[in-house]
Parts: structure tokens; C-alpha cells; sequence
């Protein structure tokens, strides 16, 4: 009877195939490194000094020209906001509250990405360090490897704190061999800190969909996301900065120092390719300091006091609109690694929301980039639409989805929408021109600029409007992940004003920016064109390669939808 050899005997006595020879020593390397990586964890024993937001607000220069706004205003609001439809402004608001603050910065968010963009604000931090400025960066540690890592660097200069949230045990080189490393323990791995704050003196707040990074503020070559933040000042501002406080003091929130020192950070720091790109890198102290004050200078220039800060038309500022609101955001414990992932055990941001939209009477605007109903809110869709309340829901197509496996579970549900009467619209990726704000020049708007020509454009907008006169604002998706396994924040302002203004920003990319999806009269979908946009109406996603389309096909049937 034959036998058949060992897998040793085989790989000792079979020829190896030349075009695979020279991958054995990188596959060794790999299992490695896996091996080592699985066998890492988190330090038990962190000093983590309690700290919290700045107690007296009203005695900085913001607080005071807030306090001043409101009596001007005359209102009985303790609270004004403005909405960041424009991606320049976006940058340019964050730069100008990074130097008026006198005291603290408090900065959170899901990702900062190393690039130009953001170097560019990080000198900004670091001169307003130099001046005095507490700075608190609390960070999601997802997206904190290879060269994203450079940007923990801040946590060794002085005057900067910097703590990452739910850390992921193991290396930083590659955010592949991160996730293969920590496979072992995937549900806490996807529970992320999505929350997205910015706060100058516990004053003066930024909150929104908006990440830090090029791609954010309409500067990248190849996709821009179209997002919108709002402007928060007075009391929401401490709300904002007390939920920072939260998670700021959490047992899941790190020191960089107890994780890496500053010798292994630059250690992951990629080499330069060449001169052009030791220049860009600017590792020269000296031609860093000159070229970035020289980028601040120009950006800013219409922000160049920064006691003009209410004042500054440029930066639209002087519109502020005084409303009553309500700040929704999620318990740090949400993220905890024994935490109840069916959404049973604490009401969530999303939840709040859900609960809210259930009481529309006659409309209701939403925009949400990853939009994956479930069960839960597709029955309250249902019953929304048997009231008669209008629903017109903007996402993105399978061609400008950054994560086409969230379109996966849209897909899903998609059909079932159009046949409620849902009105569904699909963000096209390929825009006329410059595409980076709602309310871009190439929908006829008018834009300040921001985007870089020849860009794509991408949802990434999360923004409910109600019965025009409610506007929900925050970081949170209407998809079960937001719902499930991330933290999320959101502003409720009930003001018809803002309200419009909202709409009027996102109703022109209704009309020209996106395809709207609906039931031909065999029942069958069909993706209409905007009108005057020279395009064709289309039977499949429009726009979107054959391997998207064939992604949809085989993943659409298995996945869960918590999991997109």
C-alpha cells in the first residue's frame, strides 16, 4: 500500500520552483514576526495622571468673545454654531482656533494622517505650545502605523499629550501585518473610538465627520471627501470637552510613552526617496520651520489676528446661529473589550438618533456615506413612509465608496427602500472639475476653492435634517457598526435657520452631484443621470469597475451586516 510522504519529506525533497524561491526568506519573515506579534500585549501597569478640561473658559480671549457674541445676538441661547460645508474652510477654521487659543487644545479624533496637510497644523501646535498651550490629542490607534506612525512623535514635545484609545498589541510597521497579528482577537480590533472633536479653550469647538489629513480638506490628487462639520461655541463646547474628559481618562486611553519610544517611532520613518523627497520631508529643522510658517502665513492670511476671530468674514464666522441643542455621544465603555456588542446594554449615539428621526412628521434629509439600515431601522422606515413622512436618503455609489464593502450591505437593502418609497441618491465619484464641498463651484456653487483639480469625490458627510427644523451633525453612520461596535458624537440643533442652510448646502448635490436610484415599471432598478449632465441613465452602479461590481456579487450574500 502506498504512503503518502510528510509535509517535511515534501518540502525537503521537491524541487522548489525558481519564481517562488526568492519569497521563502520574506514568507519566513512573516510568520515570524505574526508569531512574535501574537505573543505581544498591552502593558499592565500605566501611569495615566488624570486631567480635565480648562475650568474658567470665560477668562480667555474666546470665552470672552463668545460671552460677547451672545449679548450682541441678544439671545437666550447658550449656544451658536456654523457649518464648515467647504473644505478650505474646514482647514482654515481649525488653524485660526489653534492660534487664538491661550490655554488648551483638546483634540480627538478617529485618524490623523502624516502628510503635508496636517504638518502644516501640527507647526501651528507646536507654536502654540511654545506660547503656553496645553495640547491633549487623544487618538484612535487603528491607523497608527508605518508612515502614520510619525505623527505619535508629538507625544515627546513639550507641551503635547498624546494617548491612543483601544491600542493594538504588536508592531507598527505595516497596518496588514497589524490586522493579521491581531486576528486573534478581531471583535475587540473592529470596536474603534470614531469620535471626531476639536476644541480651543473650552470655548470654541469643531465636531463633524471630518478626520485630519489631506484627503479631508480638498488637497489630495486622487479622492477628496465632501464632508460637513459645524462650528460650536458657549456651553455645547464644554458639553464637547466633557465628553473628551471621558474618554481622555479611561483605562483604554494610552500614553504613547507606555507603548513606543520616540527612537522607534523614527525608526518606522520611511526613507526618502531621493532629494526631492528628503525636501519634502523637510528633516532639516531649520527648512522646516521656515517652509511651514511660510505655508501657515499663506493659508491663513485671512486669519491673521487672531482676536479677529469672530469678525473674520473670510472664514464665515460672523453667521453664528443661537439655537437650543443637545450633544449625543457615546460612553467610552462601548469600546471596553467585555463590552455587550447587541446594543442592549446602554443607548448609543446612533440609537438617540434613531429615536429622534422616529418622530418625523414630514420630512427627513439624510446624509450618511456608509448606509447599512438593518432590520431595526428598515421597520422604521416603513413606519415613517405609512405616516406619509418623505424620506431622501444621500450615499454613496459603489464607484466613489472608499469602503465598497459598506456598499455591500446597502445593496441589501436597497431594493426594499425604493419599493417604501424611500428616495435614494448615489454620489457620483467623477465630478465636473473641482469637486471637494457641498455647494463646490462644480455644482454651481461657490466654493473658495480647496480641492485639487482632477480629483475624485467621495462621501463622507453624516448629517439629518428633520422636519426642517431639526439638523443632527456628528461622526456617526447610519450603519450598524456606528451603532454596534463604535463610539460615535453627534450635535441635535433645533433652529429652522441652520436647518436650511444644511439643506441648501446638500440639495444641489442631489440635483447634479449624484444619480438617483429608482423602480422602472417592470420593478427593476435603474440609476437616473442629473438632468443637463450630458450622462446616460444606467441598468448596473454606474461608474464602478467590473471588479467592484463582481466584489458585490460574491460578498453581498455571506458578510453580516455589523461587519460593513
Amino acid at each position: 500500500m502506498p504512503t503518502t510522504p510528510s509535509a517535511s519529506s515534501a518540502i525537503s525533497h521537491k524541487p522548489v520552483l525558481p519564481a517562488f524561491r526568492h519569497l521563502l526568506p520574506a514568507l519566513a519573515l512573516a510568520l515570524t514576526t505574526l508569531w512574535l506579534a501574537g505573543c505581544a500585549s498591552l502593558p499592565s501597569e500605566v501611569d495615566r495622571p488624570v486631567s480635565t478640561a480648562l475650568a474658567k473658559p470665560e477668562e480667555t480671549r474666546l470665552g470672552a468673545l463668545v460671552a460677547a457674541r451672545a449679548a450682541k445676538a441678544g439671545t437666550r441661547n447658550d449656544s451658536g454654531f456654523a457649518l464648515v460645508g467647504d473644505a478650505e474652510l474646514a482647514f482654515t477654521s481649525r488653524m485660526t482656533l489653534i492660534k487664538a487659543a491661550q490655554k488648551t487644545l483638546d483634540i480627538q479624533y478617529y485618524a490623523i494622517f502624516a502628510d503635508d496637510t496636517t504638518e502644516r497644523m501640527f507647526e501651528a501646535l507646536r507654536e502654540a505650545a511654545g506660547r503656553g498651550v496645553r495640547i491633549r490629542i487623544l487618538l484612535d490607534d487603528f491607523n497608527t502605523s508605518g508612515k502614520n506612525a510619525q505623527v505619535l512623535k508629538l507625544a515627546f514635545e513639550k507641551n503635547f499629550e498624546l494617548r491612543l484609545f483601544n491600542p493594538l498589541p504588536g508592531g507598527r510597521g505595516s497596518m496588514v501585518m497589524r490586522i493579521l497579528s491581531n486576528l486573534k482577537d478581531a471583535a475587540r480590533m473592529q470596536r474603534r473610538m470614531h469620535n471626531k472633536i476639536f476644541v480651543a479653550d473650552n470655548a470654541v469647538a469643531i465636531t463633524g465627520g471630518r478626520n485630519l489629513g489631506e484627503t479631508y480638506f480638498g488637497q489630495s490628487k486622487g479622492t477628496n471627501f465632501v464632508d460637513i462639520d459645524v462650528i460650536a461655541a458657549g456651553r455645547i463646547a464644554r458639553d464637547l470637552s466633557a465628553s473628551f474628559d471621558q474618554y481622555w481618562n479611561n483605562p483604554l486611553a494610552y500614553p504613547v510613552q507606555s507603548l513606543m519610544t520616540a527612537k522607534e517611532i523614527e525608526a518606522l520613518k520611511p526613507p526618502p526617496a531621493g532629494a526631492q523627497a528628503a525636501n519634502l520631508n523637510r528633516e532639516d529643522p531649520a527648512t522646516l520651520a521656515s517652509a511651514t510658517q511660510a505655508a501657515i502665513a499663506e493659508s491663513n492670511a485671512s486669519a491673521a489676528s487672531a482676536a479677529a476671530l469672530p469678525d473674520s468674514t473670510d472664514l464665515r464666522l460672523l453667521t453664528w446661529t443661537w439655537a437650543p441643542s443637545v450633544l449625543l455621544v457615546d460612553k467610552p465603555s462601548k469600546i471596553a473589550a467585555d463590552a455587550d456588542t447587541t446594543g442592549e446594554s446602554q443607548d448609543t449615539t446612533v440609537d438617540g438618533l434613531l429615536q429622534l428621526m422616529s418622530q418625523a412628521k414630514g420630512n427627513l434629509l439624510i446624509v450618511s456615506p456608509y448606509f447599512v439600515p438593518g432590520e431595526r431601522m428598515m421597520a422604521q422606515f416603513a413606519d415613517l413612509r405609512r405616516r406619509g413622512v418623505r424620506v431622501r436618503v444621500l450615499t454613496n455609489s459603489l464607484a466613489s465608496n472608499d469602503a465598497p464593502a459598506a456598499h455591500v450591505g446597502y445593496a441589501r437593502y436597497r431594493k426594499a427602500l425604493l419599493d417604501m418609497g424611500i428616495e435614494l441618491y448615489e454620489m457620483r465619484a467623477e465630478q465636473q472639475g473641482s469637486f471637494s464641498s457641498f455647494g463646490s463651484s462644480a455644482l454651481g456653487g461657490g466654493s473658495t476653492g480647496g480641492s485639487t483639480s482632477g480629483s475624485r469625490a467621495s462621501l463622507h458627510s453624516k448629517v439629518v435634517v428633520m422636519d426642517d427644523r431639526l439638523l443632527v451633525v456628528g461622526s456617526m453612520n447610519l450603519d450598524l457598526r456606528s451603532q454596534l461596535q463604535n463610539s460615535e458624537v453627534a450635535i441635535i440643533i433645533r433652529n429652522r435657520a441652520i436647518s436650511a442652510e444644511a439643506t441648501r448646502l446638500i440639495e444641489p448635490t442631489l440635483a447634479a452631484g449624484a444619480y438617483r436610484v429608482e423602480l422602472d415599471d417592470q420593478g427593476q432598478m435603474v440609476w437616473r443621470a442629473p438632468q443637463g449632465s450630458q450622462l446616460k441613465d444606467s441598468r448596473m452602479e454606474p461608474d464602478a469597475s467590473l471588479g467592484l461590481k463582481l466584489m458585490l456579487k460574491l460578498i453581498g450574500p455571506l458578510a453580516p451586516d455589523e461587519m460593513l
